[in-house]
């Protein structure tokens, strides 16, 4: 059995308060739902088997360009975030595989392995990183990476990747996630063909150095770190990109990586009907890319995303088998909580896409009625499906409420005793 950090006393306790409430929620909602010819179990035995990863990066303090703010009890290490991240899965039950980044996660992949498995945890894609350049790093990545005009910095970008792919393997990952802060900030600083060029012709090196059952995930971005063009900036290009290198590449969906007003459901529609969708970075965003919490300024476009996603798994879509995986930055809250909270609006957004009534909502299209189409999704959208989360939660062993168990826990404050307070900074995303 897996190792628990949370008390499983303190667990049990805190459900024992809430159970006899849960239950009758639970019961009314079913009694509901079941008026509208929906099994109230059986959304909750999906929402049960429903997952999604945790970045390792997320479980630390974020930033802005202009400062960072250290939070207590910061991890100090990749094994100190697996320990965070092992509190997350405990009271969720939602979060069993972890994202890491290379080299910021960098440790021997047999312990990796080790420390991870005491709480069952397991290991999602490999994230690359050469938008930044580590420390003894020879060439600087400061003017770019695979699309470097200079070929020994290719080189190095590539020589990363394939390294980052050999630590996956050990680990048990099946996916390399490429993201790239390639770009300029002036006009004339690049050419834009020559640069997409070089990038495509190094990600053939690293598609070639995939094991057979491993998948490429390329991310695109708008701007930022460049703000005047970037090497991958749409969903257009990274689809592009997909189908130049192969049947193991696919387009990774950021939710805050679009311009503002961008249909991001269509794009995920689109990619699905061309089997070209690899997963997603959920987070949320007002103004740009700002890696809010999930589902914390937007819910309903979060559903909405959703509800392509279950149109597809119901119509058992050829090739649809996304990955999930969260990230964000927090600057200002707690970042476990952040993610718990986050893990369960995803989960919330799925359940509600499965109430959809999906016959009615075709007969609507096929005779253009406009209101009843868009109604029948707000139908789904509007139920409160919270006593089903917390139900899958209980049954699995988690916690019917995270966030006030985490508290009653004290956890933050242990680890804050324990890990040395980390100096402030004047700038440093995460």
């Amino acid at each position: 059995m897996s190792e628990t950090i949370i008390s499983a006393d303190l667990v049990a306790s805190h459900n024992a308060t809430r159970k006899a409430n849960l239950e009758r929620d639970y019961a009314s909602l079913g009694e509901r739902l079941d008026r509208r010819g929906i099994a109230i179990d059986a959304i909750r035995d999906k929402v049960e088997k429903f997952a999604v990863a945790i970045p390792s990066w997320g479980v630390g303090t974020g930033g802005t360009r202009f400062a960072r703010f250290p939070g207590a009890g910061e991890p100090r290490d990749i094994f100190d975030k697996i320990e965070d991240c092992a509190v997350i899965k405990q009271l969720t039950q939602a979060t069993p595989t972890v994202s890491l980044h290379i080299p910021w996660d960098k440790a021997d992949p047999n312990r990796l392995k080790q420390a991870a498995s005491r709480f069952g945890l397991g290991f999602d894609a490999m994230n690359s990183n050469t938008f930044s350049d580590a420390r003894d790093q020879k060439l600087s990545y400061k003017f770019g990476s695979l699309s470097h005009a200079d070929a020994g910095t290719r080189r190095q970008a590539v020589e990363h990747n394939l390294e980052c792919i050999e630590i996956g393997k050990t680990l048990g990952s099946k996916a390399l996630t490429v993201w790239i802060g390639d770009g300029s900030n002036f006009p004339g600083q690049v050419n834009f063909a020559k640069a997409f060029e070089r990038y495509l012709d190094a990600m053939k090196e690293i598609y070639a150095g995939l094991p057979a059952d491993w998948k490429l995930f390329s991310e695109h971005k708008m701007y930022e770190p460049a703000f005047y063009s970037t090497v991958v900036q749409d969903w257009g290009t990274n689809y592009m990109i997909a189908q130049e290198l192969g049947d193991k590449a696919f387009c990774l969906v950021d939710l805050g990586h679009h311009a503002p007003n961008v249909n991001i459901e269509m794009i995920v529609s689109r990619l699905i009907q061309f089997k070209k969708l690899g997963g997603f970075h959920f987070n949320d965003s007002k103004y740009g890319d700002d890696d809010l919490d999930a589902g914390s300024i937007d819910p309903y476009r979060l559903f909405l995303v959703f509800n392509e996603l279950v149109d597809a798994e119901l119509s058992g879509a050829d090739g649809f088998d996304p990955a999930h995986m969260l990230d964000q930055s927090h600057n200002v809250t707690d970042p476990i909580e952040s993610l718990m909270l986050s893990a369960v609006e995803v989960q919330r957004a799925y359940a509600q896409a499965l109430l959809v009534d999906r016959k009615a909502l075709e007969g609507f299209q096929d005779l253009n009625d406009a209101l009843m189409a868009t109604q029948t999704l707000k139908a789904a959208y509007r139920t409160d499906v919270e006593p089903i989360l917390a139900m899958a939660r209980l049954k699995t062993g988690g916690a019917i409420d995270p966030v006030a168990a985490y508290r009653a826990a004290g956890y933050r404050a242990e680890v804050a005793a324990e890990r040395p307070a980390v100096a402030g900074g004047s700038g440093g995303i995460v």
